[in-house]
C-alpha cells in the first residue's frame, strides 16, 4: 500500500523541526556574532567556529549508530531537552567575565548535539514515507531547515541589535522545550537490533559495515563525499567565516546597522535554501542526478562577483547587496544538490544501515569544515585591506573542484 507523504507522524517531525531549527539558527547566529562584536578578530572567530565543528564531526557517527539501534523519536526528544539546558546554563554564566571560553564550549556542545541529531531525522524519512516520496520528503525537510534559517537570523538579528544576547537565548530555550514536547507524540516504526557485543565492538562493527557498503557496493557515494569535503573546505567555510566578518567588520555599514544587515544576509542565505528546497520538490521528476555537477559549477561561479565588488571598492551598501545576492543564488543551487544526493542515498541504502551510512557521509563531509573555518579566519586576517583576495581564492579552487566532478554524475545507471 502506498504511504502518503504528510502522515500524522511525518507532519509532527516537520513541525518539531520548524521550532527546533528556528531556535538553532537564532542561537548559532547570535553567539558567534556576540564574540565577534566583543573582539573584532576574524582569526579568533574562525578558530572558535572551527572548534565548534569538531564535536559535530565526532558525534555524527555516534548519532547514526544510535539512530539504527534506538527509537529515533526518543533521540530527538532527549537532545532537544538537553539543548535547552545547555543554552540556559550559558545564559547564567555569560555575565561572569572571560566570555571566549564559555562561548566556545557552548558552541561545541550545540554543534555536537546537532551532529548526533541530524542522522535520526534523515534516517526517519524512509520509515515514515514511501520511496516514491523520498525526493519530496527531503525537499520538505530542506524547506523547513531553510525557513527556520531565514527567520532565525533575521528575527535574532533584530532582537540582538535592540536588546542584546539574553532575550535571544531565552527565546531559544522556549523553542527547544516546545519542540521536545511535540516530538513525544511521534510514532516512528522501529525494529530493535541485537547488540554486537560491547559498546566499542558494536560501534566498530557498525561503522565498518557502513564503510564497506559505501566503498564496495555504492562507490559513487564515496566520490560524492570527497566532492562535498572539497566544497566545504573552500566554499562553505569562506561563507561561514567571511560573511559575518565582511558585513560587520570590513564594509562601512555602522555598528548596530551592520549587525542587523548581517542578520538579513543570513536570512538571504536561508531564503535561497528555501527556494532551492521548493524547486527540488516541484521539479523532482525532471531533476537528473547525472547533471548534478552543473549545480556545483553554478555555486562556484557566483563567488567571482563577490570578489569583483570588493576589489572595485564599491560603497559599503553596494558591496553588501552584491555579496548578499550571490550568497542567495549559491544557496539555491547547493540546496537542490543536497536534496538530490540525500534522496539518492536513501533510495540506495537498506533501512537497517541507513542511519549509519548517513552518519558516515555527514561525518566525513564535515571533517573539512573546521580546517576550512580556521583557514579562512587566518586568511582574512592576513588579507586585511585586500579581502577580495581570500574570496577570489575560494572561487578559483571551488570552480576547479566543480569542473572536475561532472564525470562522477554522468553514469547512466545512477538512480
Amino acid at each position: 500500500m502506498e504511504r502518503r507523504l504528510f502522515s500524522k507522524d511525518f507532519t509532527l517531525v516537520v513541525a518539531g523541526q520548524v521550532i527546533s531549527l528556528f531556535g538553532n539558527a537564532a542561537v548559532r547566529f547570535a553567539l558567534p556574532l556576540y564574540l565577534l562584536n566583543l573582539t573584532g578578530s576574524s582569526a579568533l572567530y574562525g578558530t572558535v567556529t572551527a572548534c565548534a565543528f569538531i564535536p559535530a564531526v565526532l558525534m555524527s557517527p555516534v548519532g547514526g549508530i544510535v539512530a539504527d539501534r534506538v527509537n529515533k523519536r526518543n533521540i530527538m526528544v532527549l537532545l532537544d531537552f538537553f539543548t535547552a539546558a545547555v543554552i540556559f546554563v550559558f545564559s547564567m554564566l555569560m555575565d561572569r567575565g572571560g566570555i571566549v571560553l564559555p562561548v566556545t564550549v557552548t558552541m561545541m556542545l550545540l554543534y555536537g548535539i546537532a551532529g548526533a541529531y541530524q542522522p535520526s531525522v534523515q534516517a526517519s524519512i524512509p520509515a515514515l514515507v514511501g520511496q516514491e516520496h523520498f525526493m519530496a520528503a527531503n525537499s520538505v525537510i530542506n524547506i523547513v531547515n531553510s525557513f527556520a534559517s531565514l527567520t532565525g537570523p533575521v528575527l535574532g538579528g533584530i532582537l540582538y541589535s535592540a536588546y542584546g544576547l539574553r532575550p535571544v537565548l531565552e527565546v531559544c530555550v522556549v523553542c527547544f522545550v516546545l519542540s521536545a514536547v511535540m516530538e513525544i507524540f511521534i510514532h516512528i516504526p522501529f525494529q530493535r537490533q541485537e547488540p554486537g557485543g560491547g559498546i566499542l565492538r558494536t560501534v566498530k562493527a557498525d561503522f565498518g559495515e557502513s564503510i564497506r557498503f559505501i566503498k564496495e557496493e555504492k562507490p559513487v557515494i564515496g566520490k560524492v563525499v570527497v566532492i562535498v569535503c572539497g566544497i566545504n573546505l573552500f566554499l562553505s567555510a569562506m561563507l561561514i567565516v567571511g560573511l559575518p566578518y565582511l558585513v560587520t567588520e570590513v564594509l562601512d555599514l555602522g555598528g548596530a546597522q551592520a549587525n542587523r544587515l548581517y542578520g538579513y544576509a543570513e536570512g538571504a542565505l536561508a531564503a535561497g535554501g528555501l527556494l532551492g528546497g521548493i524547486g527540488a520538490g516541484v521539479f523532482a521528476g525532471r531533476l537528473k542526478v547525472q547533471k548534478a555537477g552543473n549545480l556545483l559549477i553554478s555555486c562556484a561561479a557566483c563567488v567571482f562577483p563577490m570578489a569583483a565588488s570588493l576589489a572595485l571598492s564599491l560603497p559599503g551598501m553596494a558591496n553588501y547587496i552584491v555579496i548578499t545576492l550571490c550568497c542567495f543564488v549559491i544557496m539555491v543551487f547547493s540546496t537542490v544538490f543536497t536534496v538530490q544526493m540525500m534522496s539518492y542515498i536513501q533510495a540506495e541504502t537498506p533501512q537497517s544501515i541507513i542511519g549509519k551510512v548517513i552518519a558516515v557521509i555527514l561525518t566525513v563531509g564535515m571533517c573539512a569544515q573546521p580546517l576550512g573555518n580556521a583557514l579562512y579566519g587566518v586568511l582574512f586576517e592576513m588579507c586585511r585591506g585586500f579581502e577580495y583576495a581570500a574570496v577570489l581564492f575560494s572561487g578559483i579552487v571551488s570552480l576547479a573542484i566543480a569542473l572536475g566532478t561532472r564525470n562522477v554524475f554522468r553514469d547512466k545507471n545512477l538512480y
